[in-house]
């Protein structure tokens, strides 16, 4: 059965004749409904909602056209948890603001009030963007789906929007996290000259699609060169982060928790271990950890995992460097 807010704003969209207003909370109960798994109901309410021509901005999208768009986004578990992640305090405040808005989203709609569900992440690579989205995802306890760029962009006229029209029509379908990484690639400034008119033709449309977007799919977007971004874009997002890397205390600190995660002295204090590592990202530090982890496995518990930690520090320091090109 739909909730109460939702059969009230059916009926006062049908008695003021607000076919906008129908569509959308049409849209609402077919996506509750899916993620219910009632989808004989979900797919009657489709089926009426587009033989009355009440389709709003997209429409609710044909079977075939949804198997096209599972194309383009992977469907992946979300395994991390907000708890587990290294973030700066007001964007752990934000994040735990947009979950508690979508969880107690009939609150807010009795009040005409709509969850915020748009959020842009920018920063340097591998310190948690795609961890955040995830983690967003299982909090809320949707499915995360993540944009393929690969399947998306086309070479012909009109085909990467088409394509991304079909990704917001089944994101559409059920509540979910979308997940653009690498957003400047379809969400770049189209007053660039030395971008052609397709781009530009692409950044409108995924504009149209994102303000579209019902509140109980939650987008979000993440850049590693914010300054990319088309100035309309920022507008769009309700929360706008940002995830810098991390200091050599933050770091200590998360070298502090995978010492009491593993149990055992590793020989060297957590904040040695970030002085040594030096200036890195979260994902580089998580990858030192697991190799550590590695290597404790393989050895059965024979090595010591103070000698363990020595010879991982001992081959940090020989890796090959990226080239300072500034």
């Amino acid at each position: 059965m739909a909730r109460s807010d939702l059969l009230v704003s059916l009926v006062r969209a049908g008695a003021s004749g607000n076919s906008k207003e129908l569509t959308t909370t049409v849209e609402t109960i077919i996506a509750e409904e899916r993620a219910k798994q009632h989808n004989i109901l979900a797919d009657r309410l489709a089926r009426a909602l587009r033989s009355n021509g009440a389709t709003g901005q997209t429409g609710d999208p044909a079977p075939n056209s949804i198997a096209r768009a599972r194309d383009y986004v992977l469907e992946v578990p979300p395994r991390r948890r907000l708890d587990d992640l290294f973030l700066p305090a007001i964007c752990e405040r934000a994040c735990r603001q947009l979950i508690e808005e979508q969880q107690r989203a009939s609150l807010l709609r009795s009040h005409s009030l709509e969850p915020r569900h748009r959020v842009l992440l920018v920063g340097p690579p591998g310190n948690g963007k795609t961890s955040l989205a995830e983690a967003i995802a299982e909090a809320l306890a949707v499915q995360f789906f993540v944009v393929r760029y690969d399947a998306i962009i086309g070479s012909f006229l009109g085909e990467t929007a088409t394509r991304l029209r079909r990704v917001f029509d089944y994101a559409r379908t059920t509540p979910c996290v979308l997940f653009f990484d690498e957003f400047d690639a379809v969400g770049k400034e189209r007053g660039d000259v030395n971008e052609t008119g397709e781009i530009k033709r692409v950044v409108t449309s995924l504009l149209m699609q994102v303000d579209a977007l019902p509140s109980y799919s939650v987008v979000v977007a993440a850049s590693n060169h914010s300054e990319l971004l088309d100035r309309a874009v920022w507008r769009r997002f309700q929360f706008r982060l940002e995830l810098p890397a991390p200091t050599q205390t933050q770091l200590g600190r998360y070298f502090q928790a995978f010492k009491d995660r593993m149990e055992q002295p590793l020989g060297i204090s957590p904040n040695s271990i970030a002085k040594a590592l030096g200036d890195i990202s979260y994902a580089e530090a998580e990858e030192f950890c697991n190799g550590v982890r590695r290597r404790h496995a393989l050895s059965l518990g024979n090595a010591s995992l103070k000698n363990i930690v020595a010879e991982q520090l001992d081959l940090w320091k020989t890796r090959a460097r990226q080239p300072d090109t500034s």
